[in-house]
C-alpha cells in the first residue's frame, strides 16, 4: 500500500489488536476468531467519539487509530485483553506515530504509516494475553494527561524488522492494585467519618445522655429479640448418654 501524494499525516495512537497464531489456525476457527474480534472492537470502542477514532483490518487482527486521546487508545487495549477469557486469544501493542489515507483508500479501508506498522510489530513482540506500549506512545499520555503515564512501567526493548530500537512499556499491575487498596481505604475512612458526623450531630440535637441512653435501649431490645427466637429443647432421659465409667470403676462395680 502507497502513500497518498500530497496526503497529510496526522498522529495519533494506534492500538494493534493482534490474534495468535491466526495463520496456523483452521479456516472455520478464523472465521470465528474474526468474528469474535469484531463484535470486541465494536464494545471497546464505543465510548470513543466515532469522528476520532478509525478500525482497519489487518490480515491479523485490526488496528484502532484514535485522534487527540491517548488514555481511549491505552483503555480499548486494556479492555481488548478481557477477550481472552471468552476464547479469543490477543496481545495488543500501542504507539502514538504518524498515520495518513493510503493511495486508494477510502475512510476505514486504507491508512498507513509509521504509528501503525510500529504498533503491529509491538503487538508481534508481545506474549498471549499482554499490551505493550512504545516510548512515544507513553509520551504521548504524559502530555494529553499528566500523570497518567505512570501506569506504565519499562518492560524491555524491541528491535523492529526495519534494525530499529524501540523503549516499551507495559501496564503496572502492582500500581493497580496499590491504587485499588488506596481507593477501598479512602472508602473506608469516608464512611467512618460521615458516621462520625452522624452521631455527633445526633448529640447535639438530643445530649449525651439522652443519645446513648437510646442506644443502650435499642441494644438491650435487639438481644431480647434475639433471644425470644432461639429455642431450647429439653432431651429425654433415655437419649442422655450414661456417664463415662474407667476401668477402676468398672471392676469396683463388680466387686
Amino acid at each position: 500500500m502507497t502513500t497518498t501524494p500530497g496526503a497529510t499525516a496526522v498522529r495519533a495512537s494506534v492500538a494493534f489488536l493482534k490474534i495468535q497464531e491466526f495463520a496456523r489456525r483452521p479456516v472455520m476457527d478464523q472465521m470465528r476468531l474474526r468474528a469474535q474480534l469484531e463484535a470486541v472492537i465494536a464494545v471497546i470502542t464505543a465510548e470513543l467519539a466515532s469522528a476520532s477514532r478509525i478500525v482497519l483490518d489487518a490480515s491479523d487482527g485490526a488496528a484502532i487509530v484514535v485522534l487527540g486521546d491517548p488514555s481511549g487508545a491505552l483503555r480499548a487495549g486494556e479492555r481488548a485483553l478481557a477477550a481472552d477469557a471468552a476464547g479469543l486469544p490477543l496481545s495488543v501493542g500501542i504507539n502514538h506515530g504518524a498515520v495518513q489515507l493510503a493511495d486508494g483508500g477510502k475512510g476505514d479501508d486504507g491508512m498507513n504509516g509509521d504509528g501503525i506498522s510500529v504498533a503491529a510489530n509491538i503487538a508481534d513482540f508481545a506474549a498471549p494475553s499482554r499490551l505493550l506500549a512504545s516510548r512515544a506512545f507513553r509520551d504521548a499520555l504524559a502530555d494529553a494527561n499528566p500523570g497518567a503515564e505512570t501506569c506504565l512501567v519499562p518492560a524491555g526493548v524491541l528491535t523492529d524488522p526495519g534494525l530499529r530500537s524501540h523503549e516499551l512499556f507495559g501496564p503496572d499491575v502492582r500500581g493497580l492494585r496499590r491504587r485499588q487498596l488506596r481507593f477501598a481505604a479512602l472508602a473506608v475512612v469516608a464512611f467512618l467519618a460521615f458516621l462520625a458526623a452522624g452521631v455527633a450531630y445526633r448529640i447535639s440535637l438530643e445530649g449525651p445522655e439522652k443519645f446513648f441512653g437510646g442506644l443502650q435501649a435499642k441494644a438491650a431490645g435487639y438481644l431480647s429479640a434475639g433471644l425470644s427466637r432461639v429455642k431450647f429443647w429439653e432431651v429425654p432421659p433415655s437419649q442422655i448418654a450414661p456417664p463415662f465409667r474407667g476401668k477402676a470403676a468398672r471392676d469396683k462395680g463388680r466387686g
